[in-house]
């Protein structure tokens, strides 16, 4: 999988027990014909989520707290956000306003041991919010959404420390599969 290479973020490390676990969630929940609007640009796991047969669109990377018409287009049936939601200072409108029938959201959970995630050289890439589930339940709920499943996984990593071993106990992420109440 060299494609991935051309993505900044992962140079050093490459998510695959996270990509692993949210395709798996995926095609349990949304079949192949169903065409994607991913939020959020074109990256690595747009492009494994075409190499499965899925059709994806990505948004170009406008600012989801102030211009969400990208989800506006009603022949949208489904919306994927993988890590979008703690980047964005009010995540109620864009999800009040998804006139897809189907969501797969994924997010990182809040630590308890450690802060909020901040890139101190790029200013897109830091975590305004970090979730506990019944929070992102909740923003759903009040957004018209019902969340049909869900799933919380770990991500160890190979460090020593006391963080590192909590990590391989303490769930990370948390994805669930929303359908729009009617």
């Amino acid at each position: 999988m060299q494609w991935y290479t051309e993505f900044k973020m992962y140079e050093k490390s490459f998510p695959n027990k996270r990509f692993r676990q949210t395709l798996q969630f995926l095609q349990k929940h949304i079949d192949t014909s169903e065409t994607i609007l991913d939020l959020g640009v074109e990256n690595p796991f747009s492009q494994i989520m075409q190499d499965n047969g899925y059709t994806v669109n990505n948004t170009k990377g406008e600012d989801l707290d102030v211009d969400y018409s990208a989800v506006l287009n009603p022949e949208v049936k489904v919306i994927t956000a993988f890590e979008i939601f703690e980047h964005l200072l009010s995540p109620l409108p864009v999800l009040s306003h998804i006139k897809a029938d189907k969501l797969v959201a994924s997010i990182p959970l809040k630590l308890w041991f450690a802060p909020a995630y901040r890139s101190k050289t790029d200013k897109w890439d830091r975590h305004y919010h970090e979730f506990e589930d019944w929070q992102f339940n909740w923003l759903l709920e009040k957004a018209g959404w019902e969340i049909q499943d869900c799933q919380k996984w770990t991500n160890p990593v190979k460090k020593l420390g006391i963080r590192p071993l909590l990590r391989y106990f303490t769930p990370r992420y948390y994805i669930v599969y929303a359908t729009r109440k009617h």
